[in-house]
């Protein structure tokens, strides 16, 4: 880490953890934040989905919810980069506060509630996107909608010109009843609406479904069975969890999902079991607790094609993207690989 990273993220820290994560956003759309050099080798190049990817690392939604700095984000180093939730219509979201650090942990707790801007908002950020990175937008429902399942369609129809990818995002815990949607029947019908419209565009793109770590067997069989029988093209394991086993920080009982590296193993034992029963029929991305090259190169061994980073940047800074690379890179040279995606799946025998 740079001694610039490392004084500003000292200053950051200073501030409340929502107020930190809106200078960031201002000073990367500004140019005042230092950007990690790229990390760039042809064992890093991934392919997901139809997707070129420069690497497997990419940024998880949540970071930039209304698009604001994807052209610093692009620079970064990151192979795709995810931003929204986005619902239709604009919304404040939960109460303040509502995101808290939990230092000793590693980790954060969120109950955001998709604050965000809006479809229109969104749509017109997207216009303006830099049009050599890989840009996706997870979807949301607005928290009083009387139809949740048809707000993801609308959404994608807004904004899916001008999308690389499609994220369903059924599993936020920080919307009421939204996980409910995860539920056989009622995930069937949001993702076939959602790919109605996908099927329907001038351009149809891929679409991704992201999951909860809080799914039993007879749930994960049911996600897997939806994803075979739809085709999706991709599945994210995982959100936030609920679970607070092992926290040691004050702010461990607040309410929202939490991220972080108590989040590593069960991210990624669910993440194993979904390999499992899909293979390679259906790409999995692994995203929960990736703090360093090694977590990154586990999270693959256990089944997933790529990453995703989001809770660890805050404690890290964006130089964690290049650490990670240039990890995954020796990585694989050093075991004679001639990509990474060799190590897709090696290791799902650790987490039976």
């Amino acid at each position: 880490m740079s001694m610039l990273e490392r004084t500003g993220l000292a200053a950051l820290r200073q501030l409340d953890p929502e107020t930190a994560h809106t200078v960031a956003l201002r000073a990367l759309r500004m140019g005042l934040a230092p950007l990690p050099r790229p990390v760039r080798h042809d064992v890093l190049k991934t392919q997901i989905a139809g997707l070129d990817l420069a690497n497997p690392v990419g940024l998880a939604a949540g970071f930039d919810k209304n698009g604001v700095a994807m052209h610093a984000l692009a620079r970064a180093g990151l192979g795709f980069i995810e931003v929204g939730a986005t619902t239709p219509l604009p919304q404040p979201g939960n109460p303040k506060p509502r995101l808290f650090r939990l230092p000793e942990d590693k980790a954060a707790i969120n109950r955001f509630g998709f604050n965000n801007d809006g479809m229109a908002a969104m749509a017109r950020q997207l216009e303006k996107r830099p049009r050599k990175a890989v840009i996706g937008l997870n979807l949301g429902a607005n928290k009083t909608s009387p139809d949740r399942a048809q707000d993801y369609a609308r959404v994608l129809e807004t904004c899916g010109p001008h999308l690389d990818f499609a994220t369903v995002n059924v599993s936020s815990p920080n919307t009421e009843k939204l996980r409910d949607l995860q539920g056989r029947a009622a995930l069937d019908s949001l993702l076939r609406g959602v790919l109605d419209v996908r099927d329907g565009m001038e351009h149809p793109i891929p679409v991704f479904l992201k999951i909860a770590p809080d799914l039993s067997a007879p749930e994960l069989d049911d996600i897997a069975g939806i994803a075979l029988e739809l085709k999706l093209d991709a599945v994210i394991a995982t959100n936030t969890t609920l679970d607070r086993a092992g926290l040691k920080n004050a702010h461990a009982q607040q309410a929202g999902g939490l991220s972080g590296a108590p989040l590593f193993e069960k991210s990624t034992r669910i993440l194993a079991e979904l390999y499992r029963r899909l293979g390679d029929a259906v790409p999995l991305i692994g995203v929960g607790g990736i703090g360093s090259a090694e977590q990154a190169r586990i999270k693959i061994e256990a089944g997933a094609t790529a990453v995703q980073l989001y809770t660890a940047l805050s404690y890290q800074g964006l130089g964690l993207v290049t650490r990670i690379n240039a990890g995954l890179r020796d990585a694989a040279q050093a075991a004679g690989l001639s990509n990474i995606a060799q190590l897709r799946g090696t290791g799902t025998q650790h987490w039976t």
